[in-house]
């Protein structure tokens, strides 16, 4: 078997290019010869998502409307960033205050993941802020509308579990976070089912 190799990139342009929304259009020679001559490519600012914990061992959520899927949705507080004007965790600390009116003192970058790279230029940077606190207000944009939630941590797997929470960034967020700071041990366990005291004869002569 061949190693796995980048495919050439013959040509590229963009098909859409405005403030919101930029698509590229390449056109590619896989290793294997074949020529792709529309492979199209979302060109997007990359993300961080917050992973606030308070003193009480809350984390703080948002709860808003994504059109794109049409729901409304319980995610981690975050918003795009560019590297160029900010890091990561100033960009964590700015929509941390922006969306919830939370504040902390103490950050880490805990990660830096791919969102869609299939189809998706942008990165995904978790940033964790510990003993987040109330202290400042909510400066929403004219299109947002944000409830702030918080959630006890002890609850975090069942939420996800159950299905209460199901986007994949702020998932991946909520595992890798909490496995970091040490947390997983106050999340309840549940039960193992019971097991069964019935036996199952193996001589088939005992089955009539």
């Amino acid at each position: 078997m061949k190693p796995v190799a980048r495919w050439k990139i013959i040509n590229s342009e963009f098909a859409i290019d405005n403030r919101w929304c930029k698509v590229r259009r390449d056109e590619v020679e896989l290793p294997n010869g074949v020529r792709v001559d529309d492979y199209f490519v979302n060109v997007r600012p990359d993300v961080v998502l917050i992973l606030a914990v308070t003193p009480d061992r809350e984390v703080v959520f948002v709860r808003q409307y994504r059109h794109g899927v049409g729901e409304i949705l319980l995610e981690l507080p975050g918003g795009t960033f560019y590297a160029d004007r900010e890091t990561c965790l100033e960009a964590a600390a700015r929509e941390l205050e922006e969306e919830t009116g939370y504040i902390a003192r103490t950050w880490t970058h805990l990660a830096t993941l791919y969102d869609n790279p299939v189809k998706d230029t942008n990165k995904i940077y978790i940033a964790i802020a510990e003993n987040a606190l109330e202290e400042s207000y909510q400066q929403l944009d004219i299109t947002e509308a944000v409830e702030v939630v918080r959630v006890p941590i002890a609850e975090i797997i069942e939420k996800i579990a159950n299905g209460e929470l199901t986007v994949a960034g702020t998932i991946s967020a909520l595992l890798m976070g909490l496995k970091y700071l040490n947390y997983f041990d106050i999340i309840p366990r549940e039960s193992e089912p019971e097991k069964s005291t019935d036996s199952v004869n193996s001589d088939p002569t005992q089955n009539d």
